[in-house]
């Protein structure tokens, strides 16, 4: 099995008590540390109508993030097709291109990023439908290779950037939006972190399919997950508490700032909640450094992958970043 390669999918979160500014300036720290740890990829994901999640905006945040390091590659994790218009991502990722030329990913999704009416507000003509989605991600194609014509003649996306951004399907079932992924030759983001149930059928389903484009000759597929990496057991226990309250919260509706270890230290589980917890368990990968990076391997061999995109929310900034430490030092990143 080859490397392992890591990256990282940062979702400026706001801690209690904490302010959107503070996240979104940690979320640049983050991406100047992984440039210097040898980090692969570094991707914010796209979140609206929540106070815990400043992301609400990929697209700006990247020009900053893409200024701000030197050899990561830069992308959306995911941008939320239907929310937009695709002629304006085609844009805007064009423009990334020009200023950022061979660093500029786009990893795109159908989910709404958060609620179904802050959704429908975002672009009024979203049906929420598998049709309309399919046909958004045509005419990003025809956009992307200049094909788009009306009866008036050609519509081009400007600039024309001399190349394209590497365009990602993101997916957390068999099936859908992993077929999609195949028929247009994009690469595959395993979406694990979102479904701990999704297995490697999805990996085996996407290459039997898989059709060869520009961007890619052969399909290619990132494992997503949250990983919650601490030198000791009992810190990465505390910090896996906090993240199995957290996303109680989440299937909850309830998207607050985050609280403290403190705050939920002496909070018992329900009977329900722990059945809850153990449902999720798929969506975390926690412990030491080498109880980490087992779990990991074992994860990229079992899905045929050989790099593997984290996600890490912790309550402590300084946590959040040793654990971004600990693992490059673990995988032998630099």
């Amino acid at each position: 099995m080859q490397k392992i390669k890591l990256s990282i999918l940062d979702q400026s979160i706001v801690r209690k008590g904490g302010t959107a500014e503070q996240a979104v300036a940690e979320t640049v720290e983050t991406a100047k540390l992984a440039d210097k740890l040898g980090y692969y990829r570094f991707w914010v994901s796209e979140h609206h109508n929540s106070t815990m999640i400043a992301g609400s905006a990929p697209e700006l945040l990247r020009v900053k993030l893409a200024d701000a390091t030197k050899t990561l590659r830069i992308g959306s994790g995911g941008i939320m097709l239907p929310n937009h218009s695709a002629l304006k991502v085609a844009e805007n990722f064009r423009m990334l291109e020009t200023m950022f030329p061979g660093r500029i990913d786009l990893g795109m999704g159908r989910a709404p990023g958060g609620d179904r009416i802050t959704a429908a507000l975002l672009n009024p003509s979203n049906t929420f439908s598998e049709e309309s989605y399919i046909t958004q991600l045509e005419h990003l194609q025809a956009f992307f290779k200049d094909e788009a014509e009306t009866k008036y003649g050609l519509l081009l996306a400007v600039p024309q950037s001399a190349g394209i951004p590497q365009q990602w399907i993101l997916s957390s079932s068999t099936g859908g939006s992993s077929l999609l992924a195949a028929k247009y030759g994009m690469g595959l983001v395993i979406a694990r972190f979102i479904n701990g149930h999704a297995d490697p059928e999805m990996t085996k389903q996407y290459r039997e399919n898989f059709k060869p484009s520009v961007q890619f000759s052969k399909p290619i597929a990132l494992l997503a997950i949250t990983v919650l990496c601490a030198e000791t057991e009992e810190k990465a226990a505390q910090m896996r508490k906090l993240s199995d309250y957290n996303l109680l919260q989440f299937e909850k509706g309830i998207f607050e700032p985050m609280n403290s270890y403190e705050t939920i230290a002496a909070y018992e589980f329900s009977e329900d909640e722990k059945m809850r917890i153990h449902n999720n368990n798929g969506r975390i990968v926690s412990g030491t450094p080498v109880q980490v990076k087992e779990q990991l391997t074992t994860l990229a061999k079992d899905f045929g992958v050989d790099e593997i995109i984290i996600t890490t929310m912790t309550y402590s900034k300084k946590d959040r970043l040793d654990s971004f430490k600990l693992l490059a030092k673990e995988f032998g990143l630099y």
